[in-house]
Order: structure tokens, then sequence, then C-alpha cells
């Protein structure tokens, strides 16, 4: 399994440089009694409360079923949330949805704090006025979206496609894969049918024949291939759409409470490592919110690069899903996703 994990040693560093230096030190090494005495009134109420770089009594994560979040959902399965956060007196609160949309209205009503979302909904959001950074980046998706075509297709290359049907949800990043295959082959959306369909659909599509082709992703792709509805035309990676997944984080929230949003990162940082040694009692319920078989969800995870860290690429990536949406119409003007970055400094 690809991983590109980031040492949880380096979030700890970067949130706590912006925690501590407050001069205990200093004070204490003049030996003034007063001094000495204020500093350390100060560290018991810090130390006693448990509270040092956290305001919030409850963090509200929303979550959704998708194999981009797999360490999330291996973190809630085992409690390590909940374990890490209890010493601070945060009581961690799950809110299941189905997608990015209802999670970003959510967010938007101040019932999550913490968001797990593609790309299209976290910069939809953004752009529609939401206050929310990227806190880090759960998984890129090269080969976790992909172009499928039925199982006993003719079409066996995206040029096959000029005067097809193809189909998927508007506005979501197969749209962007589809845009992004086609003008690979010097075609464009002109050159072909274009039907919106929900992702629950696309199986249906390919089987009665109302679709030639489907953009869709995990672990839709895997459910589909696997059961013989549907064979991989092409996958995303194959022409650059990298498919950045985001945690994201309402941002006043984040900046009161910098200590959550690390000990977040670090228990995903756990999940991504746990993947491979995962306990069967685990996997098996992961492989039930996943609505998959146990073997399928160890597939599709094989199909993300659980990242963590957020690179140049990613944003380059966020920034393209930005560009894309402008061109199709769906956002007005472009803006700078750097603006939108997380710093706990």
């Amino acid at each position: 399994m690809k991983r590109k994990l980031l040492s949880t040693l380096l979030i700890a560093g970067v949130v706590l440089s912006s925690l501590v230096g407050c001069g205990s030190s200093d004070a204490a090494s003049t030996g003034d009694a007063a001094s000495t005495a204020d500093v350390s009134a100060n560290e018991t109420s810090t130390v006693a409360t448990g509270k040092e770089g956290v305001t919030a009594d409850t963090v509200n994560i929303a979550i959704q079923p998708s194999g981009a979040f797999i360490p999330l959902i291996i973190a809630r399965e085992e409690g390590w949330l909940e374990d890490a956060l209890s010493e601070y007196g945060v009581e961690v609160v799950w809110n299941d949805f189905e997608s990015g949309p209802p999670i970003n209205e959510s967010m938007a009503a101040d019932l999550s704090d913490i968001g797990t979302l593609g790309d299209v909904p976290t910069v939809s959001a953004i752009a529609a006025g939401q206050d929310n950074q990227v806190i880090l980046i759960a998984a890129e998706g090269e080969r976790a979206y992909a172009i499928l075509t039925a199982a006993d297709s003719d079409v066996e290359s995206i040029s096959d496609l000029k005067g097809k049907t193809i189909a998927t949800t508007l506005g979501s990043t197969g749209h962007n894969l589809f845009e992004k295959a086609l003008s690979s082959e010097g075609l464009s959306f002109d050159d072909v049918s274009l039907v919106n369909i929900s992702a629950g659909d696309a199986g249906t599509v390919l089987s009665t024949g109302e679709a030639d082709a489907v953009a869709i992703w995990e672990p839709n792709v895997t459910r589909l291939v696997e059961n013989g509805t549907a064979k991989v035309l092409t996958y995303g990676g194959d022409v650059g759409l990298l498919g950045v997944n985001p945690l994201v984080a309402d941002s006043k929230f984040a900046a009161e409470n910098p200590t959550i949003i690390k000990v977040v990162a670090e228990q995903y940082a756990r999940g991504v490592d746990e993947i491979d040694n995962i306990s069967d009692d685990t996997l098996a319920a992961v492989a039930e919110y996943l609505s998959l078989d146990e073997e399928q969800v160890l597939t599709v995870a094989s199909n993300w690069d659980y990242t963590v860290e957020i690179t140049d690429a990613d944003i380059e990536g966020l920034q393209d899903t930005i560009s894309f949406l402008v061109k199709i119409g769906n956002l007005t003007e472009e803006y700078s996703i750097k603006d939108y970055i997380y710093n706990a400094n």
C-alpha cells in the first residue's frame, strides 16, 4: 500500500510551538519569589484543567462512508480520539452523512466542527462563504477515481466515447475526470451526451445500456468491477486527476482548539499505520460501515494514498478543482486555496 505518512512528531511540534514559550523558565531563573509564584499558579491552573490549546468541551466530527477516510473510520472503531482527548475533558461526537454536501450543511449550521470531504465539496463550501480551513489531506486517489464501462462493452479507449452517452454526478470529481479524459483525446463535452446520475445509479445505467461509460469513485469502483458489472477504462491518475480528499475544520474552532486539531491529525496518522495490521474485529466493522466485504476493504484501501501531510501537489490539485468549477459555471470566480490552509502558528 502506498503511504506518505507525515511524522506525528512534526505535527505535534508545529502545534506545540504555538502553545508554549510563555516565559515560565525565564521567570523561575530570576529567583523572584513573586514571579515564580505567579508562574506556578498559572501552570497549576493549566495542568489541572487539562485545557492548554483547548476551549471546547466537545468536538463534532462529520464522517462519511468513503474509502478515502478508512484511517479515520479505524480510529473511530478503536476509540483512539476519545482516549486521547479525555485528558482534556473533550467529548467526541460522530455525525454520520452519506456524502460531502450534507456535511457542508452541517458545518454551516455549526453542528459539526470537523468534516471529511472530497475536493469539490471542500472548495465549493469555501467559495460559498463558509469559513473553513484544510487541516490535513486524508488521501489522494489517482486510482480511486475511474471511468468504467460495462463489462461486455466494446468501448476500449477514451476516443471511442465520441458520440456516446456518459454519466456522472454533475459538478463532482467524476465530472472533472471526464473533462480531463476527453481533453486528453482532443474531445469535449460537445462530442458526447452527458447525463447526471447519483453515484448509486452507476451500475444500473451501465447494465441497462442507458450510459456507455460512468465516472465514479471508490468504493463503487471495486464493488462494480468485482461483481462483474463493469471494467475500468481509465483511472484518474492516467489523465492527471490527483483526487484530493481533505479534512476541514471551522476556522474559529481550529484557532481556538489547536490541541484538538493536533490530536485528530495524530490519530488519523495512527489509523494509516494500522491498516496493514488491522484486527479482524475492526476490519469487520469497517467493512460493514462501507457496505463491502472484508477483502474489498483492503482492495479499496490499496487504491488510496493516505498522505496526511498537505503537499504542493495537493494545493495544486484543489486549485485545479476550483478552475474546473469556474469553467463549468458552478463557481463565479477563482480564488486561492492557499489562503485556506491551516497553520498552527
